[in-house]
């Protein structure tokens, strides 16, 4: 790869060109093989197809490219990093039953029996609606906003909460409006102890800019009513749903600071081959976009639930998710983890979040 010279190194490979290629996410623009979702799967990408969807690929090669360097000009030093982690929480259900219509609720109380096998929470169900009025029930499985932060202040992290603030599919999208004075509250108190609110763009969002920036506008102001102030605003688009470039775009036209969506829904691992935020860049207009990009590395539902990998929350899941922050770790980068407040609420969903956050 790297020939020594007489006048230096001769590195046979365009380094700037893949590294373009990987952020810009060019082999995402104009396809066609697209999931249920319309979103683009890691299965169709070549790094899957190439098995190195578990490496930050171009964290690897701009290492090299700093080795090249320094041999090169002893006397210069690059910028050395702190591996770090990011963790964030897409709120599609602050509460189990709390926001839930009639028949939504009936239909909860049934899969706590059926599916989930809690018949004690389908007798809790009703008391937790109907205690849900100023404030989310305690009674409330789903509610542990307070135990998640409890968790990230002890290992010394901020948590992000992203909530939707729009309707564009009632079928895929939140059962509670952001002006609740339940969720006004929760958001109160997220930001009384430090953490961070962000934007869940609704399911229909991904290529509708205008809807997006009325549900950012939506967020912002409830937030400024509540007298809730970040030097910087950010979130996740729901369902992971991208469309490169049109939901790039819309997020900066949206007035926000950074997107969090860049991972695979299918697999955990490096979509944009890098665990470090970057500066967004329209491959198509081949311009400079005014947004950061934090690339996700592994949702929790993709490597537990049985419709993706299927681990579970057991060894093999632990072992996978510490794997990945070891492998962000090894290049001073970021490993940023997307867990919802509704899959931590057994107590084997608790004991494998601390033990990836702790690892």
């Amino acid at each position: 790869m790297i020939n020594r010279t007489a006048n230096g190194y001769l590195i046979n490979y365009d380094l700037p060109g893949l590294v373009y290629w990987m952020l810009t996410r060019s082999e995402e623009v104009d396809r066609t093989d697209l999931d249920q979702f319309e979103r683009f799967p890691a299965s169709a990408s070549h790094a899957v197809r190439h098995g190195y969807i578990a490496r930050p690929l171009v964290d690897e090669w701009l290492y090299v490219l700093r080795q090249v360097i320094e041999a090169t000009w002893p006397g210069l030093v690059c910028i050395r990093h702190q591996p770090s982690v990011k963790v964030a929480h897409d709120v599609d259900q602050p509460g189990r039953y709390a926001f839930a219509t009639w028949s939504r609720l009936l239909k909860r109380m049934g899969g706590d029996v059926v599916k989930r096998r809690e018949p004690l929470n389908m007798l809790i169900a009703p008391f937790a609606w109907l205690g849900s009025g100023q404030r989310i029930s305690p009674l409330d499985p789903s509610n542990c906003f307070d135990w998640m932060m409890d968790v990230s202040e002890m290992n010394g992290l901020r948590s992000a909460f992203y909530f939707i603030s729009g309707r564009t599919n009632p079928a895929f999208d939140a059962d509670y409006e952001i002006e609740h004075p339940a969720i006004r509250a929760l958001m109160r108190r997220i930001h009384e102890r430090g953490h961070e609110i962000g934007l869940h763009p609704s399911f229909g969002t991904f290529r509708s800019p205008a809807a997006l920036t009325s549900e950012a506008d939506r967020l912002r102001r409830v937030c400024a009513e509540e007298g809730i102030t970040q030097s910087q605003w950010g979130g996740r688009m729901h369902y992971l749903r991208w469309s490169q470039p049109t939901t790039l775009r819309a997020w900066a036209e949206a007035g926000m600071h950074y997107d969090a969506t860049l991972g695979y829904a299918d697999q955990p691992g490096f979509r944009c081959g890098t665990c470090f935020e970057y500066p967004a860049f329209d491959p198509l207009s081949r311009q400079s976009v005014a947004l950061r990009l934090r690339p996700l590395i592994a949702m929790e539902a993709t490597v537990i639930e049985p419709t993706y990998l299927g681990l579970g929350t057991g060894e093999q899941a632990a072992h996978l998710l510490r794997e990945l922050k070891r492998t962000c770790a090894a290049v001073d980068g970021t490993f940023t983890l997307l867990w919802h407040n509704s899959n931590l609420t057994r107590s084997a969903d608790r004991v494998l979040y601390q033990r990836v956050l702790a690892a």
